[in-house]
């Protein structure tokens, strides 16, 4: 099945994402996760995530993509950025626990003047 979506925005909620992305015909969509710029995320709403299954289960919508930040920097030579970054997946990840069976994608930075070795063994130890 061809998968055809768009990037919508989080900020009206899931229901409302999912009934935009009925509106124009997609069956997938990405959003950010928060802010792209990174910042606190806003709290899940039990019932707009049942509305939304609902949509979806009724409308074809899957495997949703969510996106972090982009001042995620798990591979950075400072630890208090690799902390946010990790504080940052965790919380989203937990919050995608609400969405069963769907994507996230996050960029994994930049390593700065360490070697490849080790911003690779950074980012794989999240």
């Amino acid at each position: 099945m061809l998968k055809i979506g768009c990037h919508l925005s989080v900020s009206a909620g899931f229901a409302a994402m999912g009934k935009t992305a009925v509106s124009i015909g997609a069956n997938v969509f990405q959003f950010f996760s928060r802010n792209p710029r990174g910042g606190a995320a806003k709290a899940i709403d039990g019932e707009d995530v049942n509305a939304f299954l609902a949509i979806a289960a009724e409308n074809g919508l899957s495997c949703l993509l969510a996106h972090a930040p982009y001042t995620l920097n798990a591979c950075s030579e400072k630890a208090h950025l690799r902390e946010f970054a990790r504080d940052t997946m965790t919380g989203d990840l937990r919050r995608m626990e609400y969405l069963p069976g769907n994507m996230y994608n996050f960029h994994p930075g930049s390593r700065g003047a360490q070697e490849l070795d080790t911003a690779v063994d950074q980012i794989a130890g999240f």
